[in-house]
């Protein structure tokens, strides 16, 4: 697996994590105090939420998870705050995997 998939993924955690924090904030100010909208912050957390389950099934079928735990993964995308605890983990875990192409290219 290359680097740039693990990286991929990670970006795109933290970026739809920020964004559901932003929504959920939206979500509250909303109805709980009767202002604002949240119409174009959602559109834009669900464009990211799409492409963070892409990269998440790309680095899961390079990573061979379990289906369970890309499930998992998925699920730590839709709950506010979860991604900053399941990333760290999930990057730990990929980074084993991750082939570094420097030794191929020093050889040729």
């Amino acid at each position: 697996m290359k680097q740039n998939v693990l990286t991929r993924y990670r970006v795109m955690a933290y970026v739809t994590a920020i964004w559901l924090l932003v929504f959920t904030a939206a979500i509250i100010a909303k109805y709980g105090f009767e202002t604002g909208d949240t119409m174009l912050i959602s559109q834009i957390h669900g464009v990211l939420f799409i492409v963070y389950v892409v990269f998440a099934f790309d680095l899961g079928s390079k990573a061979k998870w379990p289906f369970g735990k890309l499930l998992w993964v998925l699920a730590a995308g839709c709950i506010p705050f979860a991604s900053f605890f399941v990333e760290p983990k999930v990057s730990r875990e990929a980074r084993a995997l991750v082939t570094d192409p420097a030794p191929a290219a020093a050889k040729a």
